[in-house]
């Protein structure tokens, strides 16, 4: 299959989704070849008017020597300077594969209407790079005004091409990987909250919580959509649960108070998205080309700050506040399990005749590793401000897109991991009481125990092991959409 772009409305998060995690080739309609050629076309009669005019990194260099200008004779040898430059960016591992095609998909969204004026080859040539191995583009070292670092990296395969003045600013300038990074972000985050409100169902169930706090009477008394939300989304998971034998008193506040945290999570959620579908869709060149219109014949050519993109931060520090938030109701709920005089359940959730080891508890020392990944959660969610190191006086300030993408990432690690206790002492809690869960948890629970089964004691296991394969399911689930505990591939 292939994904057809003909203008900027194409630029859609479902199209992402079929090019950077289904592998779909990107062609180039004839209505963008249409108008990036009658653009281009404008675009050099602009420049031939007068080739001295300001026109940056076309009748200039660029950054720091913004005011060396470049003789006529000289620009198209500099325009092809820019071709197949090599990446600076070092360390951190480096961006998925999938992630790297989405930033070469939302390029030719600046390509497409002409506002990057270049020639359709050009377009097409970028798009031909999803059909090739793509280049490793680092997640460290990308700090920079914009988003020249990365796009050195994603461009390194078009060395070949010939490019003509303003096509090489055209390559590396602008913000796809911004973009990019919050449309990846915003296929896993719907999938991630929505398992986690499954496990927090199971959690309810476990510890026998009053149904109290999820009643519908709350949606018109809070009267908030996010939370109206994920209190239906609770009750769905607890339909036909026993009412009969909950704790004879209100369970602890992490059980509360869930249904109004998971609601901060959606609109968290909502925002990313909604940042992921502006980004994709956005002309963030600079300099920008305007095409014509009645007032400017031979349309406009207007330096900007386009390429920051300052809503990708600020959405994706918001969600991994979110995820941090949900990891600590996770480890908190794991600790009231575990306490007879909070939760009536057996000591430990040590099942008869359990010997306990020396730290003592079938799997009370989880809550202990879930602290660790709450802890990691929490520095992650730190606020990510404009970083304060400047490149150079022209080059000032600097984008932190790919600080808060590598935050929200760890942030959410983090929530999976604690998800995973979180199911596998739900599981060991329902086993000791010998009870069964709501009806539409009864499928969580059995795949939940097929890679985690309760603890009796009559086997010395690795739980450490099987916890961790608990938690790559549910970091799988959160960009496919289903817990797959049968596909435990590598």
């Amino acid at each position: 299959m292939t994904v057809l772009v003909d203008t900027r409305d194409d630029f859609t998060l479902e199209n992402f989704r079929r090019v950077a995690v289904d592998g779909e080739s990107v062609e180039i309609g004839p209505v963008a070849r249409r108008a990036m050629a009658e653009a281009r076309a404008a675009f050099v009669s602009l420049l031939d008017a007068d080739r001295t005019a300001f026109f940056y990194g076309i009748t200039t260099r660029a950054g720091l020597e913004v005011t060396v200008t470049i003789p006529p004779e000289d620009q198209l040898a500099f325009a092809r300077s820019f071709s197949g430059r090599s990446g600076r960016g070092f360390g951190g591992g480096f961006l998925d594969e999938r992630v790297v095609r989405g930033i070469v998909f939302a390029r030719l969204a600046d390509f497409v209407e002409g506002n990057a004026k270049v020639r359709p080859i050009v377009a097409e040539r970028v798009a031909a790079l999803l059909d090739l191995p793509l280049p490793l583009v680092p997640l460290d070292g990308q700090v920079g005004a914009g988003e020249v670092l990365p796009m050195r990296h994603v461009t390194m395969g078009l060395s070949d091409l010939e490019l003509e003045e303003g096509e090489g600013m055209a390559l590396i300038n602008g913000s796809p990987a911004s973009s990019a990074l919050l449309a990846d972000t915003a296929l896993h985050a719907r999938h991630r909250l929505s398992h986690a409100e499954k496990f927090f169902a199971l959690s309810i169930e476990a510890i026998r919580a009053p149904l109290d706090a999820y009643d519908e009477a709350l949606e018109s008394l809070w009267g908030d959509a996010q939370e109206t939300a994920a209190l239906r989304a609770l009750r769905g998971h607890l339909a036909s649960a026993e009412t009969e034998n909950r704790l004879g008193h209100q369970a602890p506040v992490s059980y509360r108070i869930v249904p109004r945290v998971l609601g901060q999570a959606r609109r968290a959620v909502e925002g990313v998205e909604r940042a992921a579908a502006v980004a994709l869709r956005s002309v963030t060149q600079n300099p920008v080309y305007v095409p014509p219109d009645e007032d400017h014949p031979r349309g406009r050519v207007l330096s900007t700050g386009g390429y920051h993109n300052a809503a990708a931060p600020a959405a994706l520090g918001m969600l991994a506040l979110a995820w941090a938030e949900l990891a600590l109701l996770a480890e908190r709920q794991v600790t009231a399990m575990h306490l007879s005089s909070v939760s009536g359940l057996p000591h430990f959730l040590n099942p008869r005749g359990f010997e306990p080891d020396s730290a003592g508890g079938a799997t009370n020392l989880f809550g202990w590793v879930a602290g660790s990944f709450v802890e990691e959660a929490r520095a992650a969610a730190a606020p990510t401000l404009l970083p304060a190191s400047i490149n150079d006086p022209q080059n000032d300030v600097s984008s932190a897109t790919f600080s808060a993408y590598r935050k929200e990432r760890r942030a959410a690690e983090c929530l999976d991991d604690a998800l995973a206790i979180l199911a596998l002492v739900s599981s060991q809690a329902l086993y000791v009481t010998e009870r069964r869960p709501a009806p539409p948890l009864e499928p969580l629970l059995q795949a939940v125990r097929s890679l985690f089964a309760p603890v009796d004691g009559t086997v010395v296991r690795d739980q450490g092991v099987e916890a961790g394969r608990l938690a790559r399911v549910i970091s799988k689930g959160a960009l496919s959409g289903a817990l797959a505990f049968e596909d435990l591939g590598e």
